[in-house]
């Protein structure tokens, strides 16, 4: 049986609908399953054991006729007998119905008419459980499983080297910065008091080009920190994988976490708790009362590091 996923969006995105794609190859353990995805995205596939091949589109680009008619080619050449899309609207609805994939699942709404199955959307609940209701579609009213992942062998083996080269043995604080900005004067705050309270905890940085800032920040607080810089999901997995804690804002690292079960405190925005995160003792949420993260005080986070969340 050859499967077809449309998964729109970044990283996280994908990662949240990995449980999807696990019960999938469960129920169809012969299955060859293919993802469609935006191409900055493609790379978290490098992590899911279950996906065949991620072939690119971008979703949110406003594509020519020629791009939505090649994509049309390679789907139809693949001979899908099932299809299932994290995404609605009329236009990827009608894709679907013209590759002639005899089984079509996708939410209600729009596409609705181009669906072999129709799925009531549920959006404010959990996002790893609201894409696995598209199950729905093929009797599947189980609850959704936890998210795993597969690190490849090597992108382990350069988190070790990685380590290695930075003097860095046992575990560490890993600090992702990269996502929905939170001031650089609180992640001074918080790394300063967490740095004089667990001296001998090193404090690993992720690093992309945006936060050229925080570095200097820290080095003026007298906060010491070494920099990573994992230029793949399944790298970026794999120093996470090794971590005792993660601090991080909503984005790829969270997802990642919760994944590999590294014990999580996520700083929350806009994005909420219920829906980026399931439940467990291993994740925190900080949910800030305004929707912007700038808001979480530092002391929050310190509270919830010491367990007084």
């Amino acid at each position: 049986m050859h499967i077809l996923a449309l998964v729109p969006g970044g990283i996280s995105d994908q990662i949240l609908f990995f449980p999807t794609l696990e019960t999938l190859k469960r129920l169809y353990p012969n299955a060859t399953i293919d993802v469609v995805t935006d191409p900055s995205s493609v790379g978290a596939y490098r992590v899911a054991s279950t996906v065949r091949k991620a072939i690119p589109y971008n979703f949110s680009d406003r594509n020519s006729l020629a791009d939505w008619s090649n994509l049309l080619g390679v789907i139809r050449e693949q001979e899908y007998e099932l299809a299932i899309t994290a995404q609605g609207g009329w236009a990827v609805g009608l894709l679907l119905w013209l590759t002639g994939i005899p089984e079509r699942l996708g939410f209600a709404g729009q596409g609705t008419p181009f669906l072999t199955q129709a799925i009531l959307d549920k959006p404010a609940q959990y996002l790893a459980q609201r894409y696995h209701d598209l199950l729905q579609g093929v009797g599947v009213n189980q609850p959704c499983p936890e998210t795993t992942l597969t690190i490849p062998r090597k992108d382990l083996q350069w988190a070790e080297a990685e380590q290695q080269r930075l003097g860095i043995s046992g575990g560490y604080l890993l600090v992702d910065a990269t996502g929905e900005r939170y001031p650089n004067r609180n992640w001074k705050l918080v790394l300063k008091n967490i740095q004089e309270q667990q001296p001998t905890l090193p404090i690993v940085l992720t690093e992309d080009e945006d936060m050229t800032a925080l570095p200097s920040v820290l080095q003026e607080a007298g906060v010491t920190y070494k920099v990573l810089v994992p230029e793949e999901p399944a790298k970026l997995a794999a120093l996470i994988a090794g971590a005792n804690l993660v601090l991080c804002t909503e984005g790829k690292t969270l997802q990642l976490a919760v994944a590999v079960q590294t014990f999580t405190i996520a700083l929350l925005g806009a994005a909420k708790i219920e829906r980026y995160l399931p439940q467990s003792d291993r994740f925190v949420g900080l949910q800030s009362a305004t929707g912007k993260v700038e808001d979480i005080a530092p002391q929050q986070v310190l509270d919830a590091l010491a367990g007084g969340h």
